[in-house]
């Protein structure tokens, strides 16, 4: 598709199954990630959400739930980790590191920076970095924040400049990207060339859009519904030999019934043959060396013209 600024992405150009190639011919990459965030408001994380019931819960009983679980089936995950959990929590962010999972930026409080200067936000990508790399031993690689700019309620939302920055500070990879069902390239200037690597999400395979609205303690939540569109995209996205992803929260995954959904979908995932478990980092690496964006980005010169009144 001709690039349109401020519009387009990427190239948009979806690579084909038959294209698509995991290490030692693996048909289906796994890729899971935990959120650690308890932020309630695009103000980020507050003494208010640390201290809320379900959030106490999320660290201790529901981190744990989840831990046990991935221990059982023999996984590995990415966990999004905001830089201020990590100092609040080094000794259970020390501990998941330790159990061979990947730490990821959550930012420094996942707060919502489309409001903040470049600089401010410059700075804060480089205070979440030193601080992670401090408490973890090796720098963070990969970033996940949804891009919701139009979400009033949206927490950990991207500016304009968040790709770019994410760049220059050494990323290798966006994980929430919605522009794509595989990793794909984010382009943060045309004229440049400057991307980064974004990593396919959806919010159909999040629980927190299942299980956090409506408000918790209603008995309103669902989870059969959560649990029949991870079956089905996993399913889908095997079949393709893609790239199935799912989201999940600890204070709201690790709940009891919601805990027993989790562990009947890996136990359904893991019964399938071919499958490449990788972190955020271990795809993108994989990605990047097999797809480089010098061969395999194919932009086009745009060809599109502005007129008042125009609503795109």
């Amino acid at each position: 598709m001709p690039w349109k600024q401020n519009y387009t992405i990427s190239d948009e150009i979806g690579i084909r199954d038959a294209d698509v190639r995991w290490p030692g011919g693996k048909r289906c990459c796994l890729s899971l990630v935990v959120d650690l965030s308890p932020a309630s408001t695009p103000a980020g994380i507050t003494a208010g959400d640390l201290t809320h019931p379900t959030s106490l819960f999320g660290i201790t009983v529901g981190l744990q739930n989840i831990m046990q679980q991935l221990r059982r089936f023999d996984l590995r995950a990415t966990f999004v980790v905001p830089a201020v959990m990590a100092e609040i929590y080094p000794d259970r962010i020390k501990a998941i590191r330790d159990d061979g999972h990947e730490i990821a930026a959550g930012g420094w409080k996942h707060e919502d920076v489309s409001t903040l200067s470049v600089e401010d936000e410059r700075e804060r990508i480089a205070l979440t970095t030193s601080t992670l790399e401090r408490i973890v031993g090796s720098r963070p690689k990969g970033w996940f924040s949804l891009p919701r700019q139009q979400d009033a309620f949206a927490v950990g939302a991207v500016s304009t400049a968040t790709m770019s920055l994410l760049i220059d500070a050494g990323y290798s990879y966006m994980g929430n990207g919605l522009a794509d069902d595989a990793p794909h390239y984010w382009v943060a200037d045309f004229r440049q060339r400057k991307t980064i690597l974004t990593l396919p999400y959806h919010y159909s395979c999040d629980d927190q859009f299942f299980l956090m609205f409506p408000v918790e303690g209603t008995g309103l939540d669902r989870v059969n519904a959560l649990k029949r569109n991870w079956h089905r995209e996993f399913d889908a996205q095997y079949r393709r030999g893609r790239c199935f992803s799912l989201t999940v929260h600890p204070k709201g995954i690790g709940w009891g019934h919601h805990a027993e959904a989790f562990e009947e979908t890996l136990a359904y995932i893991t019964g399938f043959p071919g499958l490449w478990n990788a972190t955020g980092s271990e795809c993108a690496e994989h990605w990047l060396a097999t797809y480089p964006a010098e061969s395999h980005l194919r932009l086009s010169p745009s060809i599109w013209q502005d007129h008042e009144g125009s609503l795109s």
